[in-house]
């Protein structure tokens, strides 16, 4: 069970007694995390993988061993675990270096942050591609049988968010890859609103690749990873290449290195990478069942108060157990961002208005072309933020009658 009280005293931002309602846009970093980027500013401020003394040579192991914490939250192994800036390099990192014929298709849904659409329709324009979008149904929902009629023996790549950043639906990953992998094709997983809240293995859901981001499970910007599974490496080339990525170079030759870093040329972000690997460890340490119980109980409550706030709209599912903790709405007669303000202003509620980064989905699917009012949880999160919230909300509701 997790002790959300205790866990609070790890956030110097909720000292202040804001309420922090937009952990989906990115989270609030813990001491421990914090801590762990200043030692190495403070005690092995050096390159990696390069020089021999002690502080580079320290340096380098904390760097590496981030690699290792990273791979055990999604149960991969380190040297499928390439760092990125985020997850938005490490969708476009395979979108530019896997190989496409004219002809091949793609598959994704109308369900995408514009980081798992637009790579592939930019794709899809470069290289004379078909780009096929399995659409929801109004709350979201997707099945396998919605997909079957989309992958067939011309399908290269399927590629689908594990949960919704809009309505936290989740689709059904495992049975996905199943379908995609009978035809050939390949799958890739944006992880980056399931990997921080929830537990998440590679190795179950079968993907080839999956996508995250640090920022969002607690961990520092700037770096994000990749999931390349074992042996399919060979087939994406690296989007930048240079120092520290090379085993040989001539006057007219180079040949890459193997491994995570044939993508990772250069200085990569080593403080943000460390960083990320302690928030990784701090989520497992919590237990990441417990976080997912925890933001469960939370999001139950909240539906339940908007369900029964006047004016309110609900887009996705009613059912706590059916989505995760993100829960987009509309109240009738303000547009969102009103409404966010005004949370704001009135009790320093913090939520996110507007279109989230996926506008299809909104022109599509919510028929809601001025946005919408997005409120998530995370595990820092009280019953007490939510009531607030709620509170809030009938106030600005009360205020239009």
């Amino acid at each position: 069970m997790l002790d959300v009280n205790k866990v609070r005293e790890d956030f110097p931002f909720l000292k202040s007694g804001r309420i922090y309602l937009d952990s989906t846009a990115t989270s609030l970093t813990p001491e421990p995390v914090l801590e762990k980027v200043l030692e190495y500013y403070r005690e092995c401020r050096a390159n990696v993988g390069r020089g021999i003394y002690n502080a580079a040579q320290a340096a380098t192991f904390a760097y590496e061993n981030a690699r290792v914490e990273v791979a055990k939250l999604i149960n991969a192994k380190p040297e499928e675990i390439i760092f990125v800036r985020n997850a938005t390099e490490a969708i476009n990192l395979v979108a530019s270096g896997l190989k496409f014929h004219e002809g091949d298709k793609i598959v994704t849904t109308i369900l995408e942050h514009h980081s798992n659409y637009i790579p592939w329709l930019r794709v899809k324009n470069t290289k004379k591609l078909e780009l096929s979008v399995v659409l929801s149904d109004m709350e979201g929902h997707l099945s396998p049988s919605d997909f079957a009629p989309h992958i067939d023996g011309h399908t290269r790549l399927v590629a689908v968010t594990q949960t919704s950043n809009v309505l936290g639906v989740r689709p059904p990953i495992k049975e996905i890859a199943k379908l995609a992998h009978d035809e050939g094709a390949l799958v890739l997983v944006d992880g980056a609103q399931s990997v921080p809240h929830k537990k998440v293995d590679v190795k179950e859901l079968d993907c080839d690749f999956l996508t995250f981001s640090g920022h969002k499970m607690c961990g520092p910007t700037g770096v994000g990873a990749l999931y390349i599974k074992e042996g399919l490496q060979e087939l994406i080339e690296p989007l930048c290449i240079g120092g520290g990525s090379i085993e040989d170079v001539g006057l007219d030759y180079f040949r890459l290195r193997t491994g995570p870093s044939k993508y990772e040329a250069g200085t990569p972000p080593i403080a943000e990478a460390i960083g990320m690997g302690a928030a990784a460890k701090y989520l497992l340490n919590i237990g990441m069942e417990n976080i997912e119980d925890h933001e469960r109980n939370l999001t139950r409550r909240m539906l339940q108060g908007l369900i029964n706030t006047d004016g309110i709209t609900i887009f996705g599912p009613k059912d706590a157990d059916k989505r995760a903790g993100i829960i987009s709405f509309n109240l009738k007669g303000f547009n969102p961002h009103d409404v966010a303000v005004a949370l704001d202003t009135s009790s320093g509620v913090m939520v996110r208005s507007g279109h989230h980064c996926a506008l299809p989905l909104h022109k599509h699917i919510l028929k809601s072309p001025n946005g919408t009012v997005r409120a998530s949880v995370y595990l820092y999160n009280t019953n007490e933020d939510v009531d607030v919230f709620l509170e809030t909300l009938q106030e600005i509701s009360r205020s239009l009658a």
